[in-house]
């Protein structure tokens, strides 16, 4: 039998089906085949598929979390491309490497000043680095281009209750779980999760709480606020007489929860 064997375009293919098994990539299905030509009887044919670029061998290691080789790869890839430069710079951050972060998001955002997701991505180094009016400032920018991305007003949130801007933060809190309910159990990305002092991130978790009561999550929200009293920034007395959390009286988590926490 005949046989076609091309065994060496087997490591480039791995690596495609890898990366488009961690994106979640679906191949889109032609609406009209195009003709095949016949093939001889008992000859086997193997498709040939185009090496990949540096770009997707890079995401095939971002998924795999090995962020120094996605760095070499992205390198390989067009300087001038605004999606290559943002990605190097996720990668970047990603190492804890700020300021080549910062280079690449600076250089995507001027080959591409209307992107939403650049826009963030500066905000998050600004955030990290607690210049918080200038974080505030990137997230704000980012969703006049994005209006409905619940992760940045998830980030929004944070940096406003950095800042103390309690009520607005908590708005952007509600806005981000209306859009994405699970938004803030996910894993996305450069992001600020915890707030640099103890009392900031009380704060993120008691007006998570709130947003989390109103969304109807009582699990979520009785953990939040077990962090909050934990972290100092309100008292079980003044949880249990909040208005905010009356639908969680009688709840027996909320109550066990609250008697754990006055006790001495």
């Amino acid at each position: 039998m005949q046989r076609i064997d091309k065994r060496s375009q087997l490591p480039a293919l791995l690596v495609v089906a890898a990366f488009a098994m961690a994106q979640g990539v679906c191949a889109q299905t032609p609406s009209q085949p195009a003709p095949s030509t016949p093939k001889p009887e008992g000859v086997v044919v193997l498709s040939k598929q185009p090496p990949p670029t540096a770009e997707e061998i890079g995401d095939a290691y971002m998924a795999q979390q090995r962020y120094q080789a996605a760095i070499e790869a992205y390198k390989k890839g067009p300087r001038k491309s605004a999606t290559l430069q943002n990605k190097l710079g996720i990668a970047y951050q990603m190492m804890l490497d700020t300021g080549d972060a910062m280079r690449c998001y600076e250089e995507s955002y001027k080959l591409d000043p209307h992107n939403a997701s650049v826009i963030n991505n500066l905000g998050t180094i600004f955030d990290s680095q607690k210049e918080y009016k200038a974080a505030e400032k990137m997230y704000r920018k980012a969703l006049k281009f994005q209006p409905k991305s619940a992760v940045i007003y998830k980030n929004l949130g944070n940096v406003l209750i950095a800042q103390h801007k309690y009520k607005k933060g908590w708005t952007a809190y509600e806005t981000a779980l209306a859009l994405d309910p699970q938004i803030f159990e996910r894993s996305r990305g450069p992001k600020v999760e915890n707030p640099s002092s103890v009392r900031d991130r009380g704060a993120m978790n008691y007006y998570l709480a709130k947003s989390y009561v109103h969304a109807g999550m009582n699990a979520r929200a009785i953990e939040s606020l077990r962090i909050a009293i934990n972290e100092g920034f309100t008292t079980p007395k003044k949880v249990a007489e909040d208005s905010e959390f009356a639908s969680l009286r009688g709840n027996p988590a909320f109550e066990q929860m609250i008697a754990a926490q006055s006790s001495p």
